[in-house]
């Protein structure tokens, strides 16, 4: 008895979104039910004690009714966000223009304790603004009968302004036992005789936990064209791009300007977590400067309609607009994901461990090309981390996001000194990707609290080495409070990364946009001006040397010139780049490095994190633009002028990023080649000895007519041979990985502080 005792404990803190539902946060309050609402099912009593409680939760989002009105034109674009322990679950399409919106939208929700109520929030969408709150509501599980459909009305308010009416959200939900109960429960009876010993922790995932976060294939989406797009533009055109959306998964595609027939050509990856598929939602878009960008038209990809293991060549017309989009969707089999406890270890296994070598063994390298290696992490834990709560505690959780692979530990309620003991596993398919793992304090009524991260690139993991990495800020430029304890391992296949790295880099779906920022313009032109700088000097020295500044290095000069004018042959510059980086090498590896650690960059991350915490503390999220509008929109609405004046400021803000952006770009390109040559990455630096001594004997060997022969009849003949090719050049795909300056200080490792040393750890405090 004592051993299920703590065994359900071990349950009821798991919940059903991959984290722990907070129940000492738990806060209940009265939902108003109307309509054709039945009698009241069993109350919380009557939910059973002994097993595990799980439940299924299906419901469909029908309508809303008289919703409040956020827009200046006295309408709303709402949208419907389901929470669960604090935890978003659902969000439904945005209705746009709409006070009365239909959306007849239907979720299945995973429920481990009943008690916990769900907390629906209404927003208005605004494209490029903080969305504005409508309101919220709480359905009460406990109130429902079970196996029984019934339709509720939730009246949603807002705890500022309680007397307001906000309008009506009608559901349908049904609340019934899953039927893999008894599975689950005799599966955690079978890991607890397994594992007696750890009888104070939950000692093996539950399915349930594995399901919330584990995704069961990989949908491949390659977006190639638009067709005939409706004109949304004065000049009878448009500036088109797509977004996709699956579940929280978001993609948005590049802007192709002044078109109605864009070529795209793009590819990217969703996760697919339901067994039965899911619905793609597209919408295509006109870019408009200044102002809200025009809708052009939807359409929708059913997934469960498609065949696993096969490319479909997909023509989408558009819905509610003109025009089609072509896809590419392929549906794959799941990577190797997994979440488990430490005494559950893949590598610790002879057997799983030499299957995994195997696997990526140089004798297979030309199999699976996208499965380049293997990442196990495990999260032990963490010490003095930061107290966020008014306790003077957190109730911390860790996200281990790799791309676009995101897992979640439990959660371990009021402690600053948790211990997770997880294991996560994942595939690599890029060994130049950066993991990262971020801590975070669990609250109910709002976002996580963020309470530090570490950047880890994967080839500078030392293998089965513990690890105590201290936690840094937001921006990864310098340390907070607390420290991480992991232990990594890689394996992969060299010939297969290298072959990775000359295509296209993934893209992350869940990117912060760049905002205006003065340091951040600052920063960016002092990067730009440092490169542009080497090539003035440069110059500089080759003209000293024409006017004779220093006649000995001008005489040495000059001969160098006559000899390699004389002698000189194509294949002398890719030996010339080959020399520099054995010249670089050989000074690195004799103790002579002139690499010095960047600290003017990182001196200007510093001070655009002081002025990013000034800006957090005076205008919390949102920009000072943006706050300018919120607090001139009375105005605005009266005087079409400062209307106007408003688009201005816009589009003077979008002109700012836009020069900003190209300034980072110009800088991280420069900054890339140097940190090549520089030897920063070593793997990089080696791939580029080869592919330089490959260039050197090709065009010593080979006239380099054939040259340009073969590169022609290739570029000529590609579109025949590959029509959906994704265009690409290799050159910059591998300059993408290298790291720049800033991404240099970002995934520098901080030295840790003594008083956080093993030997000095305290035990950890539960209370």
């Amino acid at each position: 008895m004592k051993g299920a005792a703590v065994l359900q404990r071990g349950m009821n803190t798991c919940g059903s979104i991959g984290v722990c539902s907070p129940l000492r946060k738990c806060v209940k309050k009265t939902v108003l039910l109307r309509g054709k609402t039945s009698s009241v099912g069993p109350s919380n009593a009557d939910f059973p004690s002994g097993d595990p409680g799980m439940y299924q939760l299906d419901i469909t989002l029908r309508r809303g009714q008289n919703l409040a009105a956020r827009d200046r034109g006295g309408t709303s674009d709402p949208y419907v966000k389901f929470k669960l322990g604090g935890k978003e679950v659902f969000r439904s399409k945005t209705i746009h223009k709409n006070l009365n919106p239909v959306w007849e939208e239907k979720a299945c929700i995973l429920i481990d304790n009943p008690r916990e109520p769900l907390y629906i929030k209404v927003f208005d969408y605004d494209f490029g603004l903080q969305d504005d709150f409508i309101g919220s509501a709480f359905l009460n599980l406990a109130s429902l009968e079970l196996n029984r459909q019934t339709d509720v009305t939730l009246s949603l308010k807002d705890p500022h302004y309680p007397d307001h009416d906000l309008g009506n959200i009608l559901l349908s939900v049904l609340l019934a036992p899953r039927e893999e109960q008894r599975e689950v429960t005799m599966l955690m009876r079978k890991s607890w005789k397994r594992s007696s010993k750890f009888q104070t922790q939950s000692l093996r995932l539950s399915d349930l936990h594995r399901k919330s976060q584990l995704w069961r294939g990989i949908v491949s989406v390659t977006l190639i064209e638009g067709r005939e797009l409706k004109a949304m533009d004065a000049n009878g055109l448009s500036d088109p791009y797509v977004k996709f959306r699956l579940g929280h998964q978001k993609y948005k595609s590049k802007i192709m300007p002044k078109t109605l027939n864009p070529q795209w050509r793009e590819q990217f990856d969703f996760h697919l977590y339901e067994e039965r598929g899911g619905i793609i939602d597209i919408t295509v878009w006109d870019k408009d400067a200044g102002k809200k960008d025009d809708f052009i038209g939807r359409c929708q990809v059913d997934l469960s309609t498609l065949s696993k293991e096969q490319t479909h060549k997909l023509e989408m017309p558009l819905e509610e607009g003109e025009g089609c989009l072509m896809l590419l969707v392929t549906l794959t089999a799941s990577a190797a994901v997994t979440i488990s406890d430490l005494s559950v270890n893949s590598l610790e296994d002879p057997k799983e461990r030499e299957e995994i070598l195997k696997r990526y063994s140089p004798m297979r390298m030309f199999h699976n090309m996208k499965d380049v290696g293997f990442l196990q992490v495990k999260v032990i834990r963490a010490e003095a981390l930061m107290a966020a709560d008014v306790t003077g505690k957190s109730d911390p959780f860790c996200v281990v996001e790799l791309n676009n692979d995101r897992l979640l530990t439990h959660t371990v309620y009021k402690n600053l000194n948790p211990e997770w003991n997880k294991v996560f596993t994942f595939n690599i398919k890029d060994i130049h990707s950066v993991l990262e793992v971020t801590v975070y304090d669990e609250d109910r009524d709002r976002s996580a609290d963020f309470l530090g991260k570490v950047a880890i690139p994967l080839l500078s993991i030392q293998n089965g080495e513990q690890k105590a990495y201290v936690l840094k800020n937001k921006q990864l430029t310098g340390p907070t409070k607390g420290v991480i304890y992991l232990e990594i391992d890689v394996i992969f296949n060299a010939v297969k990364a290298s072959i990775r790295t000359l295509m296209p880099k993934e893209q992350k779906y869940i990117e912060e946009e760049n905002r205006l920022s003065k340091q951040l313009l600052l920063r960016n032109f002092i990067r730009m001006k440092r490169c542009v700088m080497v090539l003035i000097n440069a110059a500089y020295y080759i003209n000293s040397c024409f006017d004779w500044d220093s006649p000995p290095r001008s005489l040495a000069a000059f001969l160098v010139f006559l000899f390699v004018v004389w002698n000189f042959e194509l294949y002398m510059i890719p030996l010339a780049l080959l020399l520099l980086l054995a010249w670089n090498y050989f000074l690195i590896i004799s103790g002579k490095d002139n690499r010095q650690h960047d600290t003017v960059v990182e001196d200007m991350l510093e001070d655009e994190e002081e002025e990013d915490d000034r800006d957090d503390k005076s205008l919390p999220r949102c920009d000072k633009i943006t706050w300018l509008w919120y607090s001139t929109s009375g105005i605005l609405q009266e005087d079409s002028e400062k209307k106007g004046f408003m688009d201005k400021l816009y589009a003077i803000q979008e002109v700012c990023v836009s020069v900003q952006n190209i300034l980072d770009e110009v800088a991280s390109f420069g900054e890339r080649i140097k940190n090549t040559f520089n030897w920063t990455v070593p793997f990089l630096s080696w791939l580029a000895i080869v592919a330089l001594c490959v260039f050197t004997v090709i065009l010593y060997f080979i006239p380099l007519r054939y040259i340009v022969l073969v590169w022609g009849i290739n570029k000529f003949t590609k579109k025949l041979r590959s029509p959906y090719a994704i265009d690409n050049n290799e050159l910059l795909d591998f300059l993408s990985r290298v790291p720049s300056d800033v991404q240099v200080v970002q995934y520098h490792e901080l030295k840790q502080d003594s008083s956080h040393s093993p030997s000095k750890r305290k035990k950890n405090n539960p209370g």
